[in-house]
């Protein structure tokens, strides 16, 4: 595993502690989650766009345009 330092403003850091004690979990897993999140986003966004190649791209197009839409 790997460890990685990030530099982040006091009160955003904050936040996230805040988020983790809410949600009954330490700061660590929290990013854990926040990262697999991320992850996941960017994956499916892919997979639109290696849809968009081999399909129809504008209703590729357009699923990517709602999935930016709702911050996905």
């Amino acid at each position: 595993m790997t460890t990685i330092s990030i530099r982040l403003p006091d009160d955003m850091a904050e936040r996230l502690k805040d988020i983790a004690k809410a949600r009954g979990i330490s700061l660590n897993k929290l990013m854990f989650e926040l990262s697999i999140q991320a992850l996941a986003e960017e994956e499916a966004k892919q997979r639109f766009l290696a849809a968009q190649l081999r399909g129809n791209p504008k209703r590729a197009a357009q699923l990517l345009d709602e999935l930016d839409a709702l911050g996905l």
